[in-house]
């Protein structure tokens, strides 16, 4: 190696950790609020939201479930629109609407306005996790993605670790802290206000590209551009959404995907009912924010291994293996853990499926990013997006049923790997010769 080769590969490094730095932490705390006002109701049901709203196990699943139905309508709209006017000014106008309509859930007087009001949030979140993370490609080449995208998605695992603590607490201690608002309304209104705050940052804090950055020297721009329009000359032109619709890989993907969010939608919209179950079902009984503290043991191993997974990935620039291993893993630490037989294995057997689906997550986001550029990527990523979430319908519902039915969790979590599975087979199947090494990524882009 020249000596300007080894200064550029210096160079290359630290603009590497520069952009990380600056792009991933913001976003990931964006997500992190998201996830947790997608997810607070899980919080409230055994907190006294279902008690006060008359809502049953199957009742709690739809309104879980309705969030999905706005999301996935508007979610390619969302996306594309990102595309055209800008992340900044997109993802700014996502985080604002949808903080209004989730601090005004807290004031639900019903189930019917319940579920009109997680409609609504749907409709007002639709675009955000694939904006943001086809905004990342738009700052890191394929080999760095992984991990950025592991920065981002972190904040799933971390709204267990951070949130649900901070949610048992504001529950626990903010019943009647405001006249007639009880714990699990408090908690709600001060879960969504945040993301109304973040929307005023974003605004000013996030820049759409490179060439716009005023936060990088001309001499890293100049790098960043080069390398980026490098490989995107590797892969082919710019694509069209409909070369992305009419490809078959992109639906395979989004199969793919949804396996792996059927799991996360199990774990999280019914893991603090579960724990809170531990009383019936071993003897043990524990307080709003024990329960909080507990739910956050799975997530904060997941969140560790999470990025320590996704970095092995990009070192050895693997993608398939690296999704197949983990899914199938924490499909069957699920299923182990509603066979245990004390509240330590349950616990273990959900640390176990947590990790293992959440490792699967940041590498399976390479895969169509290395498949599509341009407006494909936009409306592809969000396509994918969309597969993926409609198990959030389906997930929480049918879970929600079967519970009722058969008086146990255990049903459900059978569907959990038998999705899983089928996630693994496809992308073995499908995608065992792909995703290896960039070459490999640039030979077969869509078209």
């Amino acid at each position: 190696m020249t000596t300007t080769d080894s200064s550029e590969t210096a160079a290359r490094d630290r603009l590497r950790k520069k952009i990380l730095w600056r792009i991933s932490p913001f976003v990931g705390l964006m997500y992190l609020v998201n996830y947790l006002d997608r997810t607070n109701l899980s919080f409230a049901a055994p907190a006294g939201m279902n008690a006060d709203l008359g809502l049953t196990a199957a009742m709690f699943g739809i309104a879980s479930g309705i969030f999905f139905v706005g999301y996935l309508l508007l979610e390619v709209p969302s996306n594309l629109a990102l595309y055209k006017v800008g992340a900044r000014r997109w993802l700014a106008r996502i985080l604002v609407s949808w903080g209004i309509v989730a601090s005004v859930m807290a004031f639900v007087p019903n189930a019917g306005t319940l579920y009109v009001l997680r409609l609504l949030l749907g409709m007002a979140e639709a675009g955000f996790a694939p904006g943001v993370l086809l905004y990342l490609t738009f700052w890191f080449t394929r080999r760095d993605r992984a991990r950025a995208m592991a920065l981002f998605l972190v904040a799933i695992p971390l709204t267990s670790v951070i949130g649900a603590p901070i949610a048992g607490a504001l529950i626990q201690y903010g019943d009647d802290l405001v006249p007639g608002l009880a714990g699990w309304r408090f908690m709600i209104l001060m879960t969504g206000l945040p993301a109304v705050i973040l929307g005023v940052v974003c605004w000013f804090y996030l820049t759409d590209r490179p060439q716009d950055a005023t936060w990088l020297t001309d001499s890293e721009k100049k790098l960043l551009i080069s390398d980026l329009e490098k490989e995107q000359g590797e892969g082919g032109k710019s694509h069209r959404f409909r070369d992305a619709v009419r490809q078959p890989k992109v639906w395979l993907l989004g199969l793919m995907y949804f396996g792996i969010m059927y799991g996360v939608y199990a774990i999280g919209f019914f893991l603090p009912t579960i724990i809170a179950g531990f009383k019936e079902t071993y003897g043990v009984e524990y307080s709003t924010l024990e329960v909080g503290l507990l739910t956050a043991i799975p997530y904060g191993v997941a969140a560790v291994c999470m990025l320590l997974w996704a970095r092995h990935s990009d070192v050895k620039n693997e993608l398939v293996k690296h999704f197949t291993f983990p899914a199938v893993i924490g499909g069957i630490g699920i299923v182990a853990a509603m066979y245990a037989n004390s509240p330590f294995l349950a616990m273990l057997g959900i640390t176990v499926g947590a990790t293992g689906i959440l490792c699967a997550m940041p590498v399976f986001w390479g895969m169509p990013s290395r498949l599509l550029t341009g407006a494909a990527a936009a409306g592809g990523m969000a396509l994918i997006n969309t597969l993926g979430n409609g198990s959030g319908v389906l997930g929480p519902a049918l879970t929600g049923w079967l519970s009722d039915v058969t008086g146990s969790q255990v049903g459900g979590m059978w569907i959990v790997l038998g999705f899983l599975v089928l996630s693994t087979v496809v992308a073995t199947v499908v995608f065992r010769n792909e995703f290896t090494s960039d070459s490999d990524a640039a030979r077969e882009p869509v078209s």
